[in-house]
This record gives C-alpha cells, structure tokens and sequence, in this order.
C-alpha cells in the first residue's frame, strides 16, 4: 500500500509534545547528557521527527514548551521551504468552557491525575513526574 501522503510527507505536522518527549537509542542518550550536564533543558525528539517528516513548502506548528535545545536542524526547514508556526497553548480562552463540560459530567478531570502528593512530598512528585516514574502522567499536590 504507498504511503497516504503519497510519498512527499504531511501538509502539516504540529508538535505538542515539547520537552516532555522521549526516545531511545544515541540520540536520546545525547539529550540526557547535555541535560545533565545543564548544556540543554529539552529533549527535542518530537520536533527532529515533525521537522523531517513535513512535506517541502509544507507547515510545522510548534505548540509544545520548549528552553534551550541543540541539535535543531535549521537548514533543513529552510531547503524545505517549511514555515515556522509557534505559539503556546491559550489555556485562559478555553477554561471557561471546559469547566462546564466538566460541571455538566461530560468531562472527568481527575482521569487526568495519576500520583497523588501531600505538599510535604513535592521533592518526591515532581521527581517521579520529570522521570515518568511509576507510569506518573500527572502529579496532584494536596495540602
């Protein structure tokens, strides 16, 4: 079966993702060095693929929250034609609207929590959230 895109790649490709991306083998042992020797803050597996995988002429949003990352292949969006779209999620215009669907049942937030932490236990939360440690998606601080 030849690829849905025809072969020349998406449109558009939107990285959400951000710095909460992973990944496997050098590249990602790369990411975790720089890390922590504090020579980058993200690890930018997400964006390399959506850059490579935009279509020539095509469009990359970049929604996800990013700091301070190598490795960013600027020549290739360029050669590409690719245009730059960037912005952080607007939150505020959408809060109003999801809390009524969560007022009207329609909407289970506490779906979205997976840890539980008093405030004493903070250190501890945000520990196993930056290393996704014991399938922790989400930390909840309770006072």
């Amino acid at each position: 079966m030849p690829p849905l895109t025809g072969g020349r790649g998406p449109d558009a490709c939107i990285d959400a993702v951000g710095m909460e991306a992973g990944g496997t083998g050098l590249q990602q042992a790369y990411d975790r060095v720089k890390q922590a020797l504090y020579m980058e803050t993200d690890r930018g597996k997400a964006l390399r693929q959506a850059m490579l995988a935009v279509r020539k002429g095509g469009i990359l949003s970049i929604l996800g929250v990013y700091g301070v990352m190598d490795k960013f292949p600027l020549g290739l969006l360029m050669n590409k034609g690719v245009t730059v779209r960037t912005a952080q999620q607007h939150g505020q215009a959408y809060v109003p609207r999801l809390l009524e669907h969560a007022q009207r049942g329609e909407l289970t937030p506490a779906a979205l929590a997976t840890h539980r932490f008093s405030l004493e236990d903070s250190p501890k939360g945000y520990h196993m959230f930056k290393h996704k440690e014991d399938g922790c998606l989400r930390a909840v601080f309770v006072p």
